[in-house]
């Protein structure tokens, strides 16, 4: 049997924040024994806006050990406990789909079965009362857990994310990776080389002539594909007949007031706009469908919209949203928006770079580069961006509204046939499925389907068990520890101050 050997050199065409966080994540967790090399063009720069996440990149600078204080001054970073939706469902409506627990568990059962039916008696208040990231987000509080405080009690559980500028975080993680051996190189791509016999990329030179080569490339080179598509022709699978916008434009304001601890999106006549408060300042953006509204009526609309003076000029994004029909092809692998695009309604753009990246790690392949080892991170990473568009599409499906041809044409489309079980299954009994690997929970599911008016029928049988008084006691209760929590917690801005202000400049 063939000895089997471990690749050398690693490829990364294209920083930014994939390119830049791949090489940190390599540098960190292969160790010496890997040459990393990332190629990028000041010349062609990235997209780089004021950028939220998800928890789940917590984990990610734990992996790295970066300090999150020091993480936080850098990125001009806010707290983020969830995301407000305004206008879905109905016009004036609102609800926050917020990280971390809601109630408490009792038996097998999830807190909002038990919702479910003092809601439908009428004895309960919204839902987000029984959330302390959603409590607390309306008021404009934020902490991170308490280590005083009682292991049962919400303040020792408290999930959160960060808004931050995505252009100083790519730059955070430069500093980091070149630390730590990562090699640079400035230019622009002008050729890629295959293997004449097995069709692989072999090596990349630079319009200066430079050749560098490599065993496995990581192609971070944005919407272009450079890499997995110009030269693999990988192909590409289409979402627009599910996701209609295909267009978005950005620009950044005046921050007005203290940042608060949430992402707001407000769905507007032809999509919807995002806004990410910074320390610094506030990110803004409008999602929109071209069928719908002109680049010109977008743009004006959203100058008009912001809440403080416009920072710079707007910046055009044009895109298709869907995914690589590979992500890992031959010995390139596709990261970040080289890899397909959903729009970020969910904040899912660096989870899923973070994704791509562990599971890299998890399969690091040998030289030979396995099928089946291909085959299976091609599956996983598959499977996880379908249930994330599934996702997405339930909040257009789910909306009310019908003031406009978009939301029109959004409630009487044809959804994936997962989704339509799912929501079949959670409007006859509340019940929600987990599916391993899927990164939005049974909890996600709940509050999004909730906010915007998927009310159940009913609910799981053993709630029955309780009493009336003792239903009433529960639902009062727990809403009273939410109340008595959130009041102790400081104003987002005051924790930011005394804790992690931004650096200057």
């Amino acid at each position: 049997m063939k000895e089997r050997q471990a690749i050398q050199r690693i490829v990364i065409v294209g920083g930014g924040t994939a390119g830049w966080m791949a090489a940190a994540a390599f540098a960190k967790v292969l160790g010496p024994r890997y040459a990393v090399h990332l190629v990028e063009s000041e010349e062609i720069g990235t997209i780089g806006v004021g950028e939220a996440t998800v928890p789940h990149l917590r984990r990610f600078n734990d992996l790295l050990g970066i300090d999150e204080v020091e993480f936080v001054r850098h990125v001009q970073g806010t707290f983020k406990l969830g995301i407000q939706f305004r206008d879905w469902g109905r016009i004036g409506d609102s609800y926050i789909h917020g990280f971390g627990k809601l109630g408490h568990d009792i038996g097998p059962l999830a807190f909002h079965q038990f919702w479910i039916k003092a809601q439908l008696k009428g004895i309960a208040r919204p839902l987000n009362d029984y959330s302390i990231n959603t409590a607390a987000a309306v008021l404009g509080k934020f902490m991170p857990s308490s280590s005083d405080a009682p292991a049962n009690s919400p303040l020792a559980d408290i999930h959160y994310a960060y808004h931050f500028d995505a252009g100083l975080y790519a730059r955070y993680l430069r500093g980091y990776a070149e630390q730590r051996g990562v090699r640079r190189t400035e230019g622009k791509i002008a050729h890629v080389h295959l293997h004449p016999e097995r069709g692989d990329v072999t090596a990349v030179q630079l319009e200066n002539g430079t050749r560098i080569e490599g065993d496995l490339f990581v192609d971070c080179s944005g919407f272009r594909g450079l890499l997995i598509e110009q030269a693999l022709h990988t192909g590409y699978e289409d979402y627009t007949r599910w996701l209609f916008c295909d267009r978005a434009v950005a620009m950044g304001c005046a921050r007005v007031g203290p940042p608060t601890p949430y992402t707001r999106v407000s769905a507007r006549a032809a999509g919807w706009q995002w806004r990410i408060p910074l320390q610094n300042r506030t990110g803004n953006g409008y999602v929109y469908s071209s069928r719908h509204i002109s680049d010109d009526e977008a743009v004006a609309k959203l100058r008009v919209s912001l809440d403080g003076a416009p920072l710079g000029e707007p910046r055009l994004l044009r895109f298709t949203p869907g995914r690589r029909r590979k992500f890992w092809n031959r010995n390139v692998v596709a990261l970040g928006l080289a890899s397909g695009f959903l729009e970020p309604l969910e904040s899912t753009s660096i989870f899923l770079i973070q994704s791509g990246i562990a599971r890299l790690l998890a399969v690091m392949p040998w030289n030979d580069f396995s099928p089946v080892v291909q085959d299976e991170y091609n599956a996983q990473l598959a499977f996880e961006i379908e249930r994330i568009r599934d996702f997405l599409i339930l909040h257009y499906h789910a909306i009310q509204r019908d003031d406009t041809p978009l939301w029109r044409e959004c409630a009487r489309m044809e959804i994936p046939q997962h989704l339509t079980h799912r929501i079949r299954l959670f409007m006859d009994s509340g019940l929600i499925f987990y599916e391993c690997n899927e990164m939005f929970a049974e909890l996600s599911w709940v509050q999004v389907m909730i906010g915007q008016n998927l009310m159940p029928r009913g609910y799981h049988p053993l709630v029955d068990q309780i009493s009336d008084a003792e239903l009433t006691q529960l639902v009062g209760g727990v809403a009273q520890v939410i109340d008595s929590c959130v009041e102790v917690m400081p104003p987002h801005q005051t924790f930011i101050d005394r804790r992690c202000p931004a650096l200057p400049g």
